[in-house]
C-alpha cells in the first residue's frame, strides 16, 4: 500500500492586531503560554500526527520563527513564506500552494490551541485505499459566536450549512481553526474564487465540502479547543494549560 503525503500549512501571518501590543514587535505565534510559545503547540500537533512537510506563513517578523524552531526536527522539512501584506485568509493559504499542491493538507491558524489528537485522523488521510476522503472539522461551543465560522444545524441534529461570523447566531457551535483537507481542495478553491463576487473565506470552502456530503465533524465539547489570537483567548488558553485540560508541549522535545 502507498502512504500518500499528507502535508501542513500553518497560517502565522496577518498583522495580529488582536493582541496589540503584544504584536507590536513580534510575530504572535511566539507569545508564550505557561512557558511555552503557541506556535510549539501547533508544531507538536504536526509531529504527534506524523506530518513532517510544513508551510509556514509568516509576516515581517517570519525570521523570528526561523531562529526558534531552529531548522525544526530530524527527517522534518520547514517552507517559510513571508506575506508581505495581509490580504485575508485564503491569500494567505494561496501562498502555500507550490509547496502542498496535489497532496493531502492540515491547514492549521495559528492562533489555536487543543488537546485533540490528530493522529487517526491523518493515517485514515494517509490511506490510498481511501478515495476523496474529504475534511475533518473540529466543532465546540462558544460564547462569541459573531467570532467564528458558525454550524447551522438541522431539526436532527446534522450539520446543513456554516454561517461567517453571523450577526443572527443560527446556533453556538463553531468550527475550529484547524481542519483537514483531501487533495480536492485547490479545485474547490479554484471554483470558489471563481464563483463568488465578494471576499470569501474558508467558510465558502467548508461549505463545499459539506455541499458534497464529505465532512467528519469532531465535536470536542468544553474546554479542548480555544482560540487564543486575543487578550481574552490567551486567559483562557492559560487557564486550560495550567490546569492540565490542554497539555503543555515539553519545551526539549520540540
Amino acid at each position: 500500500m502507498i502512504e500518500i503525503k499528507v502535508k501542513g500549512i500553518l497560517l502565522a501571518g496577518g498583522e495580529g492586531s488582536r493582541l496589540l501590543p503584544l504584536t507590536k514587535h513580534t510575530n504572535k505565534t511566539l507569545i508564550q503560554i505557561c512557558g511555552v510559545s503557541i506556535i510549539d503547540y501547533a508544531m507538536e500537533k504536526f509531529r504527534q500526527a506524523g506530518i513532517t512537510e510544513i508551510v509556514i506563513i509568516g509576516n515581517k517578523f517570519t525570521e523570528q520563527i526561523i531562529n526558534h524552531l531552529e531548522g525544526g526536527e530530524s527527517e522534518e522539512t520547514i517552507h517559510y513564506v513571508v506575506e508581505e501584506e495581509p490580504r485575508g485568509v485564503l491569500n494567505a493559504v494561496r501562498l502555500a500552494r507550490p509547496y502542498v499542491e496535489g497532496c493531502r493538507i492540515m491547514l492549521y491558524f495559528s492562533d489555536n490551541i487543543t488537546n485533540y489528537d490528530f493522529n487517526s485522523d491523518v493515517e485514515r488521510f494517509s490511506n490510498d485505499g481511501i478515495t476523496n476522503p474529504g475534511a475533518v472539522f473540529l466543532t465546540r461551543p462558544v460564547d462569541d459566536p459573531s467570532s467564528f465560522g458558525i454550524c447551522k444545524i438541522n431539526p436532527q441534529g446534522q450539520l446543513i450549512d456554516i454561517v461567517e461570523k453571523p450577526v443572527d447566531f443560527p446556533s453556538n457551535i463553531a468550527i475550529g481553526g484547524i481542519y483537514l483537507y483531501d487533495e480536492m481542495f485547490w479545485e474547490y478553491f479554484d471554483r470558489t474564487i471563481c464563483e463568488m463576487d465578494r471576499v470569501i473565506s474558508i467558510s465558502d470552502i467548508n461549505r463545499i465540502y459539506l455541499k458534497e456530503s464529505k465532512v467528519k465533524m469532531h465535536n470536542l465539547g468544553d474546554c479542548t479547543w480555544v482560540d487564543c489570537g486575543t487578550s481574552e483567548g490567551l486567559l483562557e488558553a492559560t487557564r486550560l494549560v495550567s490546569d492540565g485540560i490542554i497539555a503543555v508541549a515539553e519545551t526539549g522535545d520540540i
